[in-house]
């Protein structure tokens, strides 16, 4: 059976945004859907949050899929570049909403203290091309954290297909975001596939 793996943003969690809506779903389509309470989500840690999905995804497979939401996606990049795969083996595929590689605009020193080790620790896209097949990045031209054309750069260099939304902010529920239909539908290509 297919599983999906949804990964929640910085201060959110499971019940936020548009995750219960996907949840559902893709519940009633069939699939396995495992939305983890991600630790200390006000201060994430790339450790604690790759040992989390660690312990939730257990053992990977071509049958494992994954949704990011923002640093949701660092963790599920920062959980493959650190796996040890067998030779020839990998994950079904990702859809990243809002993500990153760099932030701009943050608000104070103690946030932009929690980012740091999130932008500056590399992340190998030789090994995420190795392992994660196809991939697809939503993001929006007004994403109020920028980096917009670096971010699409970063995400295109492991193959991802580029999705522009024009205003739509971070994707959040503050920016009326409480269904996201294109995640759905750009999942189920990648499910099809």
């Amino acid at each position: 059976m297919k599983r999906i793996i949804i990964v929640h943003r910085w201060s959110g969690g499971p019940n936020d945004d548009w995750r219960p809506w996907l949840k559902a779903q893709l519940e009633k389509e069939g699939y396995e859907v495992l939305v983890p309470e991600m630790p200390d989500s006000d201060t994430p840690v790339i450790e604690k949050w790759v040992g989390k999905l660690a312990t939730v995804i257990d053992v990977p497979d071509k049958n494992t899929y994954f949704v990011g939401h923002s640093i949701g996606c660092q963790a599920i990049l920062r959980y493959l570049d650190a796996h040890r795969f067998e030779p020839m083996k990998t994950v079904g595929g990702a859809v990243f909403v809002s993500g990153w590689f760099n932030l701009k605009n943050l608000e104070d020193d103690e946030t932009r203290a929690i980012a740091r080790p999130w932008i500056e620790r590399p992340i190998n896209p030789v090994k995420i091309k190795t392992v994660l097949p196809k991939s697809t990045l939503i993001i929006s031209d007004n994403d109020p954290y920028d980096s917009f054309e670096e971010n699409k750069q970063r995400f295109s260099e492991f193959g991802s297909k580029i999705v522009v939304l024009h205003g739509a902010g971070h994707i959040t529920t503050d920016d009326g975001f409480v269904q996201t239909p294109i995640v759905l539908s750009e999942l189920e290509d990648l499910l099809k596939l």
